[in-house]
């Protein structure tokens, strides 16, 4: 997820503050005579660098100064220390011997390495500095303290010595005397955002990004009144129509004033996917979304007005009838454009071949513009070159890394120290085109990014991108290298796409699935994601291969059967948000077994679906396996078959009928036996009464 940016009354200030330095400066500049003006403390941030104090330097406008034109330095006393920094003596002071290369500003830079002497520009006195608290002296010097020094960068420092000073405090920048030269300067900047789940961006997504101090927001904020040219993600536009009235208004609002703004502009591929891993890769063509309409939703689309009136007539108007609402649904390609885009533009990673430029060409179906880093060049004479027949745009990029670090710095001071450095890097190309690619940075804030493209003005014109690419080319020739890992590892994410589309058949609309795997390979093979993609790669295809195992028959129990015919209950998983359609096949290790092969199967999004299967027992008893296994509805199978052990007693239901049969038997006997029993004894005469005691005896 993109993290919200700096509060914009936090930029207000820095911009301010940096504003008001640079306006003097450039005013100081323009005008042959000057006075220092007086050093002053104030209340600033605390510094990167909390519990000690530094120094950071800057000169003339960007490091930039113009021939026969008076200096002036500005020095930041940051005292992030909890002791108050006494009055001491600042010293301005310039190597007179030029840097010659990128190699040595980057020694002097990193490692204040710098070959020659250095002689005093002047110097300054300075003021207590309270603790947590910023001091601001400028220290000046006159036209006549360059003379002698031709056009180039030279190594400067200043220092901070007082008594009480904690030790002596130094900076390092560079001084760059311009050649007057004034190339023609394009500065190139990526407009990205990235979904956490690798789709399209989400309505909360969207409204954290477009928001006053969300990221989106940043990237136009910096871009607009600049001649910045635009590097658009078309998935950004595509992410907010495809919410259709339930997009944010926030980013409505953002997608209507980017496309108002008059910059020009190209399309980066769709999820800034690099063209040179695809023609690594061998892919006949570059990877492309597949229909978006499954990642719709219809009810987004309805027209407003569904109701139709008859015409008015003298008798009662009857009331209105109200007709079905058919939602009117965007294309992919409707939702993916982005207005006045310049066609036939690929900026891929550096590293491209002689025949990955000629497989671009191919791609597009026409001459293709493409634009790779200095470091891709043994030399590079020009921004706009040849290579064999193919038109490249070369971006400096030592100039682009500095400019790129520039803009994602909120420190003001590194801001400026990085922005020097940048336009020393610039100047040593001596071209007369100069182009600049800030990296892929979803975390740039507007002030900062404003100022770095602004910055190369210090150096150069900036100019119109559709004439620096119709320009006269350069000959010039690749000279890179490039692994073949990221294309290997792309076969494997399109084999396992081939794998999820064989199992999609079980989908009522396979796009559901299919449509973000697309575009999250296009993502991963993002050029801002090369240094993750190893990592990135290997954890999506851990989730494809849970994707693939989301359905599937559970793990069978050991069943008792006890009767020649009854139904084997199974269970099957399903996973996936969406539901499922399959078949269930059924295979006995025997024939005493009989068991329906095919039992079809609805399985529910999210649950466990128990499933009936008739079988019946022919022969026999003893242990037999049964083999569960689903395939979908075009024969693919679903997940790792499982097996079930079945003890088959189908005797046991014979002997227990025998037995019931035998007690019914007797029981009807003895209820027979009773009945004939009772029935005699109702038949015999009573018994004779006895005799009583007076009666005589017979003779």
């Amino acid at each position: 997820m993109i993290s919200p940016r700096i509060g914009s009354g936090a930029r207000a200030h820095r911009f301010a503050r940096v504003a008001a330095v640079f306006a003097l400066a450039f005013g100081l500049i323009a005008t042959p005579h000057f006075s220092a003006p007086t050093a002053t403390a104030s209340a600033t941030p605390a510094p990167e660098d909390e519990g000690t104090a530094r120094l950071s330097l800057s000169a003339g406008v960007h490091g930039v100064v113009q021939p026969d034109t008076p200096l002036t330095t500005s020095v930041i006393i940051d005292n992030g220390s909890d002791e108050t920094i006494t009055p001491g003596v600042i010293t301005i002071e310039i190597n007179t011997t030029p840097l010659d290369d990128a190699a040595a500003l980057a020694a002097w830079l990193d490692a204040d390495e710098a070959e020659g002497a250095f002689t005093s520009l002047g110097t300054e006195e300075s003021v207590d500095v309270p603790a947590s608290e910023t001091s601001t002296a400028f220290v000046s010097a006159s036209a006549t303290a360059l003379n002698g020094l031709d056009a180039g960068v030279y190594p400067i420092r200043a220092s901070l010595i007082g008594d009480d000073a904690p030790g002596t405090l130094t900076a390092t920048s560079v001084l760059i005397l311009d050649a007057g030269n004034s190339p023609q300067v394009a500065v190139l900047v990526p407009i990205t955002a990235s979904p956490a789940d690798g789709a399209l961006l989400t309505a909360d997504e969207l409204t954290e990004l477009t928001d006053p101090d969300g990221a989106l927001t940043a990237q136009l904020d910096g871009v607009t009144g600049t001649s910045a040219v635009l590097a658009i993600d078309p998935l950004i536009p595509a992410s907010i129509r495809a919410l259709g009235t339930a997009a944010p208004v926030s980013a409505v609002t953002w997608l209507t004033r980017m496309e108002a703004l008059s910059n020009e502009r190209f399309t980066l591929q769709a999820g800034d996917a690099d063209a040179t891993v695809q023609a690594r890769a061998g892919l006949p063509e570059l990877l492309a979304p597949l229909p978006l309409n499954s990642l719709l939703t219809p009810d987004n689309f309805l027209a407003t007005d569904t109701t139709s009136t008859s015409t008015p007539t003298p008798t009662p108007t009857p009331s209105p009838s109200t007709t079905p609402a058919e939602p009117d649904l965007p294309t992919t390609e409707e939702l993916t454009s982005v207005p006045s885009a310049q066609p036939g533009i690929l900026w891929p990673l550096g590293g491209a071949q002689e025949t990955d430029l000629a497989t671009f060409d191919a791609y597009l179906g026409t001459d293709v513009t493409t634009i790779l880093p200095s470091t891709s060049f043994a030399a590079t004479p020009s921004a706009v070159v040849e290579v064999d027949g193919h038109r490249v745009l070369v971006t400096d990029a030592d100039a682009s890394a500095s400019l790129s670090d520039a803009a994602a710095t909120i420190d003001d001071a590194e801001r400026e120290r990085e922005i020097a450095e940048a336009m020393a890097q610039l100047s040593f190309a001596d071209q007369s085109s100069l182009l600049v690619g800030l990296e892929r940075d979803e975390t740039r804030t507007a002030d900062a990014l404003r100022e770095a493209i602004l910055s190369v003005s210090s150096i150069g014109q900036q100019t119109s991108f559709a004439e620096l690419r119709s320009s006269a080319p350069a000959s010039a020739t690749l000279d890179s290298e490039s692994s073949d890992d990221r294309a290997a590892a792309l076969k494997n994410l399109l084999a396992d796409e081939g794998r999820l589309t064989s199992f999609s058949s079980i989908l009522e609309d396979p796009l559901v699935l299919l449509s973000p795997e697309r575009l999250a390979i296009m993502r991963l093979i993002g050029v801002g994601t090369a240094e993750t993609f190893p990592v990135d790669s290997a954890t999506h295809r851990t989730e494809t291969t849970a994707t693939l195992n989301a359905v599937g028959v559970q793990q069978p129990s050991p069943i008792q059967l006890f009767t020649a015919a009854a139904p084997l209950p199974v269970w099957v998983h399903n996973d996936l948000p969406w539901p499922v359609t399959l078949t269930l096949t059924s295979e006995p290790s025997d024939a005493r077994l009989g068991i329906q092969p095919r039992t079809p199967v609805e399985a529910q999004p999210a649950s466990n679906t128990r499933v009936k299967v008739p079988v019946e027992a022919r022969v026999g008893s003893g242990e037999l396996e049964v083999r569960f296994g689903l395939v979908s509805p075009t024969g693919v199978q679903i997940g790792p078959d499982q097996t079930a052990t079945v003890t088959v007693r189908a005797e046991w239901e014979s002997i227990g009928l025998g037995i019931l049969g035998g007690v019914i038997g007797l029981l009807l006997v003895l209820g027979v036996v009773r009945t004939i029993v009772r029935r005699r004894k109702e038949r015999e005469p009573d018994a004779a009464p006895a005799p009583s005691a007076d009666s005589e005896p017979t003779p």
